[in-house]
This record gives C-alpha cells, structure tokens and sequence, in this order.
C-alpha cells in the first residue's frame, strides 16, 4: 500500500523501510485538538461549554478534512469488511442520536422559559397564574429529566457493547491502525463531551423529600449556594431550577422573587441559544462525516 498517512512530501527523499513514518499534518492536528478536549470533568459553566463545544467543531472540521484524503478512502475500502467499520458506522448514529437528544431538551426548556417570561410579563391573573405557569416548567423540566436520562442510560449501554471492537487485526499495516485509533477517540471524547452536556442541562439529581419542611430548609440552602456562586462555577439550569421551587414554595416573597426569577430566566435563554447554535453546527458536521464515509464505502 502506498504510504497511507505519511507527509505528502516524504517521497523526495529516499528512507529506510525500518523508519518509522511521520504521520500526515491531518492527524498531528487531529491529536492536538483531542488533547484541547482533554479533560470533560473541569467543565462546570456554561462559558466553559462553549469553548468545549467550539474546540469540539474543529476537531471534526479536521476529521472530515481527513475522511476525504484519498487515501484515506484507500484504507477505508479495503478494510469495508472488517468489523470496526461497522463499528464506526454505528458510533457516528450514535453521535447524531445523543445531539438530538441534547438539541430537543434545549428547544422544549427554550419554548417553557419563553411562555414563563410572556406571562410574568403581562401579570394577568396575579401570582396565581405565574405560580401555574412556574408549575408547568417544573413539569416540563422533569420530562426533559427523564429523555436525557433515558438517553444517558441507553448511551452508556451502547459504548460499552461497542468497547474495544474498533481495533483492526493484528495483520493490518500501521496506517490503518492510526486511522482507527485516532477516529475511535474522536467518537469517544465526542461522546464524552455529550454527556457531560447532557448533565449540565439536566442539573444535580434531587431527592424526594420527606416532607414540606425539607424542601423548605433544601430550598434556601441552595438558594444561597446560587447567590454565592462564583461567575467561573455556575449552572443556569440549575439556578432557574432553585429560582422556580423558591418560586412556587414561598422560600422567599414572591413580590422580591419575581425580577429574581426574571433575571434567571433571561440568563437561561441566552445560554440555551448558544449551546443550539453549537449543537446544529456540530450536528451538521456529523452527518457530513457519515455522509462521506457511506460514500466512500459504497463506492
């Protein structure tokens, strides 16, 4: 096989066949970007989201960069029987799944706090019915809740069926190896990312409490961790959460509490409408990717 992912400009000068090849500068960039996202467990803003996500954009610019190399496709269609191109055909579903996931919860919780503001707005009905409408974004907050833990479950299940079968045999050249390799941490780190996403916009899992009182007592100790909260630490989704069940349980005076609530949901809108823009970016790229390589292996 011609050298697959060495530097196109290798060829001018003669080498021994026991070097070891200089990778092609699309994989050097494709690493370097994997270790700009490396690690996920430091992410807790959402400015630091965004960053993430805007690194996680160049990496597949890059990935696609690198699917289209002709040689690339090279190795992609000798190895169209091996079972990790089926493996890397079922993680890129898997991408644009958990995308969709985390793209809808923000859409619906958008639509909810919009509705939320538009009736705060107005002050038709007095606190009755914002204290109604503030019930029915907790609701729907339990159900986006639910969808990304479903989603989460269903997701780790499937990485860990998927574990450790993208590597070639043994018998496989060097090149296709790195190929491999590099596009399998991309599906993991992408994954990774997701999921640590996923929980942020889901917000810290809270117990059911025994009784009014322990909801109470919960209610103003989180309350004063938000107000504490640091700009470099902080939780949006969770902020509106607190701000919605001080709201509705009378942990403060509704009268000071609405232009509380209002701030948060102001504050939550306008993350929201950063991370969609992300994600559809980032959704488009995947489906460019598996585009390109159904092409490719279809050819």
């Amino acid at each position: 096989m011609a050298n697959t992912f060495f530097n196109p400009t290798s060829h001018h000068q003669p080498r021994s066949k026991s070097l070891p090849s200089k990778p092609h500068p699309l994989i050097l960039q494709c690493n370097q970007h994997l270790a700009s996202l490396e690690p996920l467990d430091v992410i807790n803003s959402s400015s630091l989201f965004g960053g993430k996500l805007a690194d996680l954009q160049t990496l597949h610019d890059c990935v696609e960069k690198l699917v289209l190399l002709p040689l690339t496709q090279q190795v992609l269609v000798q190895a169209r029987q091996e079972k990790w191109i089926d493996d890397l055909l079922d993680g890129s579903l898997r991408l644009l799944d958990v995308c969709s996931v985390a793209k809808d919860a923000l859409i619906h919780t958008k639509e909810c706090a919009r509705e939320l503001q538009s009736i705060m707005r107005r002050k038709r009905g007095g606190e009755m019915e914002i204290t109604a409408e503030v019930r029915k974004f907790l609701a729907s907050r339990k159900v986006v809740k639910k969808a990304i833990s479903k989603a989460l479950e269903n997701l780790k299940t499937n990485v860990k069926k998927g574990k450790g079968k993208l590597s070639p045999s043994s018998n496989k050249e060097h090149e296709t190896v790195t190929l491999v390799s590099l596009l399998r941490d991309v599906e993991v780190v992408t994954l990774s990312m997701m999921e640590s996403l996923l929980i942020f916009i889901s917000g810290p899992a809270q117990s059911k409490p025994s009784n009014y009182w322990s909801l109470v007592s919960k209610l103003m100790m989180q309350n004063k961790k938000v107000s504490c909260t640091q700009e470099g630490d902080n939780n949006e989704f969770s902020n509106v959460d607190a701000a919605l069940q001080s709201f509705v349980f009378h942990v403060t005076r509704k009268s000071d509490n609405v232009n509380h609530l209002q701030n948060q949901l102001e504050n939550l809108e306008s993350v929201v409408h950063d991370f969609v823009e992300a994600l559809e970016a980032l959704f488009k790229r995947f489906i460019k990717i598996r585009v390109s390589l159904l092409n490719i292996l279809n050819h």
